[in-house]
């Protein structure tokens, strides 16, 4: 079992319908109050503990935990396949695969992003221990249990599968053309590869063009979680106009 601790984050899970529970409850304050009054509308049990077994088994509580059966794969999870056969005559659609994003902060920032900025699939390749799902949780906000993710052994097929789909693909890179001058509407799909490496070599051969964000600053690059929101936003931007 593994638990979840983050205000926002167990306030979303019970929201999503996922959570199991109980709520572990050992401090009421106001924002606690209201996690309790919404595990008792949606008929998840609640029970009073101490603060020692709290400590004990969630230890970045802040006086309140839920438990739940896997606080990463609780989330909407897709098979790529299906999702590709249920677009049916769908134009526009957005997915955003990251080839090896290890940090645990990084990711839960980008799904909030994904959140905001409208994401139908986020594809990736690494499984998640338990104890980097509460940092992911709680780095999203909660966006975990709303953004449909898809896990793959082969990001190359899966983008190929994508190609083959109707999807244009393109990498991120600080040397690309600027995003803005590139059409990111109808069916895209984004490429962010990891801090140290970048995309792949294979992945990147995949990709039909590099986009970049265009940049005046002193170091050579933006933290991947910040440029996944940029991008994103970009992208949404195009779609509204």
């Amino acid at each position: 079992m593994a638990y979840l601790t983050g205000f926002h984050a167990i306030e979303e899970r019970i929201k999503s319908g996922a959570a199991c529970g109980p709520l572990l409850l050992a401090k009421a304050g106001p924002r606690a109050r209201e996690l309790v009054a919404l595990a008792t509308d949606n008929k998840i049990r609640v029970d009073r503990a101490g603060s020692f077994d709290l400590d004990r088994l969630a230890p970045d509580h802040r006086g309140i935990a839920l438990q739940v059966e896997d606080s990463y794969n609780s989330g909407v999870d897709v098979n790529l396949e299906e999702f590709l056969a249920a677009l049916g005559e769908r134009r526009d659609v957005l997915v955003l695969i990251l080839d090896e994003i290890t940090d645990p902060h990084n990711y839960g920032a980008i799904l909030r992003s994904c959140d905001q900025f409208s994401v139908d699939l986020v594809i990736s390749r690494n499984r998640r221990s338990a104890k980097n799902a509460e940092i992911i949780s709680k780095t999203s906000a909660g966006a975990v249990s709303w953004v449909p993710q898809a896990e793959t052994a082969n990001l190359v097929r899966a983008a190929d599968d994508l190609k083959e789909a109707g999807f244009w693909i393109y990498g991120a890179d600080m040397g690309g053309e600027p995003v803005y001058k590139k059409d990111l509407r109808g069916r895209a799909a984004l490429v962010l590869g990891s801090e140290g490496t970048g995309i792949s070599r294979l992945l990147r051969e995949c990709c039909d063009g590099m986009v970049g964000i265009p940049s005046g600053g002193r170091i050579d690059s933006l933290n991947v979680s910040v440029a996944a929101g940029v991008l994103l936003y970009e992208s949404q931007r195009q779609r509204l106009h």
